[in-house]
């Protein structure tokens, strides 16, 4: 291999940390110093030295370090005033190459740098946060700390620092003398600069390094590569992974694809397909990754960039074991490494698709509008995901031959096929393989059995089950499902004082997971009005979730309510004694005296007892929450019994008042000694005689049930054919009697008398006693 005719020593600082630390506190890059060599005739044919400026620099605070103005002859004022930008200098030095006849693009021009930290750790990861393309030639370099332990063939040894690169070639050359039994030339030591012809002294000493390498005859052909592009692979689950090389990153956006994570590693070599995106249960992603470096060199970089940005959010880095990449990325599915090997450069995932959507409808979505494209492969480079049995789940795989194909197809987002909007995201292959893992996995649809109830226990404190009708508690609705209590007090705020001890009950369904609601017992009324009122619809921020919450006042009946899944509570009949008929029909009686009617049964209020199986829950919270509804629940259901008890003989009552006042209207003021009276000895409340069950019925259909009526006393004349002491049953009807027959028991003196003038023809047919 032919060695490069030009090499160039690349000195790279940042602001912040040096050394072996170097770009792991993500500070900005500001100095660049390029020093130009001529292989062939082993002399300096350039320098140039480029202050940077960081674009986050503030005129009235420090911009270095105190390690790298100790170390160096740059200062805040120098930075401030000769300064330049990123890109401004990188373009600099293009055009000073050019200027020389030096084409840095060409095969014969190498980079050399300080180790493997000046590219990958801060000049990459800058560009790429700046969103600046530096030049080809940045992507291939030689690690002068490597040449160095390759030209003393000992590789397993490498050197930390320029220090000790200095230290290592001289001890090495003693070693080499006394092997050789040669004398040893001081000459040949490599000393320390002391001059400060640069901003930086170690700059010098890694030339002084490069031009004694060049003199021994030594080529640079050790040369390290820097991977602009995530290729895609294939990973199985019989494939090995080495645990030294994968690395779990933790708090990417949710819409963050392969190519965001690589950026994010910009400058460090990913394996192929060494992206796995997490996803949740429900097969979203869940903002967690596995990523699989080349070599645990690279790994622990990776490492370095625990809690770096990708724009507001900081991303923490872990280590992560190759059994965990596998259980993501790894496929047993043969039609998904089918599809998956047919080279594509872009996935993109279609998600809410026509359950009855077919392939040809997809390259028809594609192919139209503005911004056509087109699927590799036609039909074969569609996948759709299917359930188990068979049936479609709206989701779908497509390949696209080029990295040009994949904005134009995610430009798309949210158009239609037919009456639904599809929704385009930028896809993996190890998404494709835990997608479809997924979705071939044997599941059982039936529904989970509830979990059983808890048993009978002794009575809770009273701050866990509240009662009363006063206000003094807040319902709150539309919390988020991971919620918390502290997270509820977060929400309060300053009204979260006015809590009393435990006061803060969090609401499970029968599954016992969170059903977003909450009840809060508050010290007073007042106090639970006014937090009602000032967080009604506010927003609780929670995560990367923002929900506005919905905020009642209510009383310790409502929350009881809730809380025993809808019972009502039984209503005082003092309060509520509604009438039977309309007050029209029934005349106001007054009670009567006390009788020696004996009181009804008591009611059962007996509670059949809970089943003893128990749920070992690990939250004692819900324990208790359960615990206490049971117990609420079992008080209102005697209360319930006793209430309908007492209403039942409320009726009872109600029935003999009506019953006894009939009675008494309709009998007449008969003597008891006149033969013609037919009233018998009765007794005082006839309805305790035993009677059927007393049935309300209209009127005009009881005469023909026969049923048998109180003993009222007609008159005799008015019951044509009746014996004596026979009481026949009479309907409830009006009987209709002459104008004579309405007065006979009224005194004649009492009348008045009546004069008449003239005949009354008219009058006399139907008065014939005038």
């Amino acid at each position: 291999m032919i060695g490069p005719h030009h090499v160039c020593v690349l000195y790279v600082a940042t602001a912040g940390l040096q050394g072996s630390l170097m770009g792991s506190d993500e500070q900005e890059v500001v100095l660049l110093i390029y020093v130009i060599v001529d292989v062939v005739q082993n002399k300096i044919v350039g320098v140039q030295q480029y202050p940077i400026r960081p674009q986050t620099a503030d005129i009235n605070e420090n911009i270095l370090s105190e390690q790298l103005t100790s170390e160096s002859v740059l200062t805040d004022e120098l930075i401030k005033s000769s300064g330049r930008q990123l890109e401004d200098a990188l373009n600099e030095f293009d055009a000073y190459c050019n200027s020389l006849h030096i084409d840095p693009h060409s095969a014969g021009f190498r980079l050399l740098t300080d180790g493997q930290l000046p590219l990958r750790q801060c000049l990459y990861p800058e560009a790429c946060r700046k969103e600046i393309d530096l030049p080809r030639y940045y992507s291939t370099f030689h690690d002068l700390r490597k040449e160095v332990a390759r030209f003393t063939r000992k590789t397993e040894e490498v050197p930390q620092s320029v220090a000790d690169m200095l230290e290592f070639r001289t001890r090495r050359t003693l070693q080499f003398c006394e092997y050789l039994r040669l004398t040893y030339k001081p000459d040949l030591q490599i000393k320390p600069e002391v001059e400060n012809e640069f901003y930086k002294r170690e700059a010098k000493d890694m030339v002084n390094i490069v031009q004694r390498l060049i003199s021994e005859g030594y080529r640079f052909e050790a040369l390290e590569t820097i991977n602009l592009t995530l290729e895609p692979g294939i990973c199985s689950k019989d494939d090995e992974i080495d645990s030294n090389c994968v690395v779990r990153a933790r708090g990417l956006p949710w819409q963050s694809s392969d190519q965001d994570i690589a950026k994010f590693f910009s400058g460090l070599n990913v394996a192929k397909g060494g992206v796995a995106l997490c996803l949740s249960a429900q097969g979203r992603r869940n903002g967690e990754a596995l990523i699989k470096f080349e070599s645990q060199e690279h790994r622990d970089m990776a490492l370095k960039r625990h809690k770096h940005h990708i724009g507001p959010r900081y991303i923490e880095v872990y280590r992560a074991s190759g059994e965990d990449f596998l259980s993501v990325a790894g496929g047993k599915s043969s039609e998904a490494q089918a599809f998956l090997s047919r080279g594509a450069a872009v996935i993109v995932r279609m998600r809410g698709l026509p359950y009855d959507c077919t392939a040809k409808q997809v390259l028809d979505f594609f192919a139209s509008g503005e911004n056509s494209c087109t699927v590799l492969d036609g039909t074969e480079g569609v996948l759709f995901v299917r359930k188990p049995d068979g049936r479609a789940t709206g989701d779908a795989f497509v390949l696209f031959a080029s990295e040009s194909d994949a904005p134009k197809a995610l430009s798309k987002h949210r158009e239609c096929i037919g009456s639904r909007y599809i929704e385009l995201f930028r896809s993996t292959t190890a998404e494709v393989q835990q997608v479809l893992n997924r979705s071939l996995e044997a599941r059982t649809y039936e529904p989970e059995p509830l979990p059983p109830l808890l048993p009978h226990m002794p009575l809770l404190p009273q701050h866990y089950i509240t009662s009363g009708t006063k206000k003094e508690c807040i319902r709150l609705r539309g919390l988020p499902y991971e919620a918390q209590v502290e997270h509820i007090l977060e929400f309060l705020g300053e009204y979260a004082k006015n809590i009393i001890f435990q006061g803060v009950h969090m609401v499970y369904n029968a599954q016992g997971q969170p059903s977003g609601e909450a009840f809060i017992q508050m010290d007073s009324e007042q106090s639970a009005c006014i937090t009602a009122q000032q967080k009604h619809h506010r927003y609780m921020t929670f995560g990367k979730k923002q929900r506005y919450i919905e905020v009642f006042q209510c009383s310790g009946e409502d929350m009881n309510l809730v809380l025993t899944g809808g019972i009502p509570a039984p209503v005082s009949p003092a309060k509520a004694t509604p009438a039977l008929l309309s007050p029209g029909m029934l005349p106001s009686i007054a009670p009567l005296p006390p009788t020696n009617i004996p009181p009804p049964p008591p009611p059962n209020t007996s509670v059949n007892q809970i089943s003893p199986n128990i749920t070992n829950w690990d939250n004692q919270a819900l324990f208790a929450q359960q615990q206490a509804q049971i117990i609420a629940q079992q008080n209102l259901i005697a209360r319930q019994n006793q209430a309908q008890a007492q209403n039942e003989m409320l009726l009872m009552n109600q029935i003999a008042q009506h019953n006894l006042a009939v009675l008494n209207q309709n009998v007449g003021p008969v003597s008891p000694n006149s033969p013609n009276s037919v009233l018998k000895n009765t007794p005082m409340m006839p309805h305790l005689i035993a009677q059927p069950p007393f049935v309300m019925l209209p009127p005009r259909m009881a005469p023909t049930l026969g049923l048998p009526r109180p003993q009222l006393a007609y008159p005799q004349h008015l019951l044509p054919g009746g014996a004596h002491g026979v009481f026949p049953v009479m309907p409830h009807v009006a009987v209709k009697r002459s104008y004579g027959d309405a007065f006979n028991e009224q005194a004649a003196p009492a009348k008045r008398a009546f004069h008449a003038q003239g005949a009354l023809p008219v009058y006399q047919h139907f008065y014939p006693n005038m």
